[in-house]
């Protein structure tokens, strides 16, 4: 092998690494002296950077793997966080000379074409730069499509050696991911474009999705879990807005049945960094949703994915050019995934402030939906006050009264703020879709966060209508009275809104509540649908729906009070099926009637 002295060698990436050129590599390792190692990522070994070979191989990674995580944090190695979309210009510019590539490829075709396989990523533009590329060539390597390939004739010297390439055992699951994996999906649509990387939050995902049709995919890292759905008819590219019909991937890791996928596959297309990375080719697919991960994230919405505190954890990746490329995209969404605890729940994972020496991966400017096992809270756009008490919201629940003190101490939210028990669960089993003249209503339970909502939708109606629903004139709805409406325990007062819209820019339309009588089984009923909405069967529905509920909370029946002249109310009650007792006094009247009395 030529290497000399201060020579900087590049290793190609992650399962396609050349093993056994590495290990010719470390043989002579003890012959020289300040030379430096590059490379992406490595599934292997890496005994480049044991302590034995201090002054002779140095890693410089730009990203930190389990097998280097030691050798960084002792300081034998070092990490270049760099985006991974603007590592390969690092190469072609010239700013960091390569003299050596250490790469492995399939065998030749007829036309003296190699293929990069499973590693195209940063591999190719670092072959193409550097003054000498040695090239395993391994009969086990895939021959990927796309921009993918090397000739013979590029190549210094050829290295035929076969062996297994490199694998990554899919993550385990478990109930908090797959919750996890429940939310993300009801977040993308039919037709969507979507990224993910490999762990236990993308297989979640991706097994939540089996039931959606003619989704795309545009990657940096192709996963066994998106065979499935390949498989499975979810994901057909047939939508795309660029490269229809076709997979984008850079890079894939997993196990030999996904390396035997890709072979030869013209589904499926392979892509330098550069291109699969950069955020206006991301943009340029429509509806493209990124799935990031993260260590944790503060209540102002800074997002760190890189390190814990001073130790360097991991490394930029993809990260940033996904969630600004998906944040472009015309009806996408960046999402920010993890559990809500770290440590065996010992630690929250949503913290007032992030860990000294935490570095900010996505700031709070990028920071658009971000998802537990405990839902969803859209960030972009929000005040300071809005993302903590989102946030707070998808916390774990041991830890949402100290969120909730360090917001207030940091003033983000109001001094008198409220949250529900630390023992109330959100019933999302009640959430629904129900379609009005064509048009979707999403109804659910009310949130805390929907303070604002509530408000607007107060503000927007006429006063006749909130003197029917109030019986009285009220020209307000503060913070102070708001809040008691939207925190409710979900058993003895419950209450469902209707939205429309997109998650970033929903409405409330229609609110329905009840409140369980201490005294009796009944619950007192009151329903609110604006202006522009009614007459349509939403009020009808959304007493339905409430009855439902009630029922399986052990509520008997409802009470209401109706002014006389809130005609449209007063039918919707004599029209819902059961037999109404009615009482008028003073121009109300008290209505009651028990959910098994049919008429």
């Amino acid at each position: 092998m030529q290497v000399r002295n201060g020579n900087r060698i590049f290793i190609g990436s992650a399962c396609g690494e050349p093993q056994y050129l590495v290990r010719e590599l470390a043989k002579r390792a003890n012959e020289l002296m300040d030379t430096e190692v590059i490379h992406l990522l490595t599934m292997g070994k890496a005994s480049y950077t044991k302590e034995r070979f201090d002054g002779h191989l140095r890693l410089k990674s730009f990203f930190i793997g389990d097998s280097v995580r030691e050798a960084v944090g002792q300081g034998r190695a070092d990490l270049t966080p760099t985006r991974l979309s603007e590592i390969p210009k690092l190469f072609t510019s010239g700013q960091i000379l390569l003299d050596e590539a250490l790469i492995q490829v399939s065998p030749p075709d007829e036309h003296g074409f190699m293929s990069y396989g499973i590693s195209v990523d940063i591999t190719k533009p670092a072959a193409e730069s550097a003054r000498i590329i040695i090239a395993q060539v391994n009969r086990h390597m895939p021959r990927t499509l796309g921009d993918s390939f090397i000739h013979v004739s590029r190549v210094n010297h050829i290295v035929e050696y076969d062996e297994p390439l490199l694998e990554a055992p899919p993550a385990g699951r478990d109930e908090v991911f797959d919750r996890i994996g429940h939310h993300i999906a009801k977040l993308i649509d039919d037709g969507a474009t979507i990224q993910t990387g490999i762990g236990r939050i993308p297989n979640a995902v991706l097994a939540a999705l089996k039931e959606k049709r003619d989704l795309g995919v545009h990657t940096e890292m192709f996963t066994d879990s998106l065979i499935e759905l390949v498989e499975s008819g979810a994901v057909t590219n047939r939508r795309k807005t660029l490269h229809p019909g076709k997979i984008i991937a850079s890079f894939c890791m997993g196990s030999p049945r996904l390396y035997q996928f890709v072979n030869n596959n013209p589904l499926v297309e392979f892509h330098p960094s550069q291109y699969t990375n950069n955020p206006y080719i991301i943009s340029r697919n429509r509806n493209m949703i990124s799935i990031n991960g993260a260590i944790e994230i503060d209540l102002t919405g800074q997002v760190c994915a890189d390190s814990l505190g001073y130790v360097l954890y991991s490394g930029l990746g993809g990260h940033q050019d996904f969630v600004r490329g998906a944040a472009r995209s015309e009806g996408g969404k960046p999402i920010i995934a993890f559990p809500s605890t770290a440590r065996e729940c010992q630690t929250s994972r949503i913290v007032p402030h992030l860990a000294e020496g935490a570095g900010v991966v996505t700031s709070r400017g990028d920071v658009h939906y971000v998802v537990t096992e405990y839902g969803v809270a859209y960030l972009h756009g929000k005040s300071i006050r809005e993302r903590a008490m989102a946030l707070i919201n998808i916390a774990h629940p041991d830890f949402r009264s100290e969120l909730l003190a360090a917001a207030k101490h940091r003033h983000y939210v109001y001094p008198d703020q409220m949250l529900p028990a630390a023992d109330t669960q959100y019933p999302e089993q009640w959430e629904t879709t129900h379609y009005f003249d064509g048009q979707p209503v999403f109804f659910r339970p009310i949130k805390p966060t929907d303070e604002r909502m509530l408000q607007d939708l107060f503000y927007s109606l006429s006063d006749e209508t909130i003197y029917k629903r109030f019986l009285t004139f009220i020209k307000s709805l503060p913070h102070s009275t708001v809040q008691k409406l939207v925190n409710i325990d979900y058993k003895e007062m419950m209450a469902v809104v209707g939205l429309v819209g997109e998650p970033e820019k929903e409405q409330i339309i229609a609110v329905g509540r009840y409140r369980r009588d201490s005294q009796s089984t009944m619950g007192e009923v009151s329903l609110l649908v604006h202006e522009q909405w009614q007459n349509k069967g939403i009020g009808k529905y959304l007493l339905t729906y409430l009855i439902d509920i009630a029922r399986s909370q052990g509520i008997k029946g409802f009470t209401a009070e109706i002014l006389a002249e809130n005609e449209h109310m007063l039918h919707v009650l004599y029209k819902i099926g059961y037999t109404v007792k009615s009482r008028l006094a003073f121009g109300i009247y008290s209505i009651e009637f028990l959910f098994d009395e049919i008429k």
